[in-house]
């Protein structure tokens, strides 16, 4: 098992977090996802007849993430918040990409939400997942450089594992070690939101509908959730 831990600090920092914790066990990434297929179709429909966008600077989803990037030295506007740079480049291009399944699943569902997303394949996690503050010494290798190295400044929220950093700016990117792929066989997914009292239903809906998109392609699928009350879960 692996535990995924929010520390005090973000914890006393951020006071109103609220992560779903999605997991799912022997995921088959190369059959046909037909309703994550459907899912992308149907949000880019909606964008090109007019009827939906996908949340923006102006959106208090997007802004809470911009203060919260800003508290912690990282300009927002420069390194955006995974959602935002999602939601840019799907009403800049009018189309989702397509990476699989699984990763199409969560892009889905955290764009449609507003709410960003992650994942880790777990099978290449190392120890206990931390959501904590860089102390400066870290290392990073980005998803798609598997040969650059970065090193989280001090103070930057960061999730990390016993052999380095998950992912930089809390949610900005992803590292390529634990890249999901259509290997992955067990993943973990994350959605967050900084206001649960404001946006906690809307962070549920969103879970189960992206566990509803998994469950067909899955042996087994759970929801957690992970705030400052319950620091703490078992993947």
């Amino acid at each position: 098992m692996t535990d995924i831990r929010l520390a005090p600090a973000v914890a006393d920092a951020f006071p109103d977090t609220l992560i779903a914790v999605v997991t799912a066990t022997g995921l088959r990434g190369h059959e046909d996802w037909p309703a994550t297929a459907g899912a992308l179709a149907g949000l880019e429909r909606q964008l090109a007849d007019g009827t939906w966008q996908p949340a923006d600077d102006n959106d208090p989803r997007i802004e809470a993430w911009h203060t919260a990037y800003r508290s912690f030295g990282t300009n927002p506007r420069r390194i955006r918040p995974s959602v935002d740079a999602l939601g840019r480049r799907f009403a800049k291009k009018g189309a989702l990409p397509r990476i699989n399944p699984p990763v199409d699943s969560y892009n889905s569902v955290s764009v449609r939400h507003g709410l960003p997303a992650g994942a880790f394949d777990l099978d290449r996690v190392t120890g206990d997942i931390d959501i904590r503050y860089a102390d400066g010494n870290e290392e990073f290798t980005p998803l798609g450089e598997p040969d650059t190295v970065e090193n989280p400044k001090p103070g930057e929220i960061i999730y990390t594992d016993t052999s380095g950093v998950l992912t930089r700016h809390w949610n900005h990117r992803d590292a390529h070690r634990t890249r999901v792929t259509e290997d992955s066989a067990h993943v973990v997914f994350l959605l967050e939101t900084l206001h649960a009292v404001r946006d906690g239903e809307l962070l549920k809906t969103a879970a189960l509908e992206l566990r509803e998109l998994l469950a067909p392609h899955a042996e087994r699928t759970a929801v957690h959730y992970l705030d400052p009350g319950r620091s703490r879960v078992a993947v």
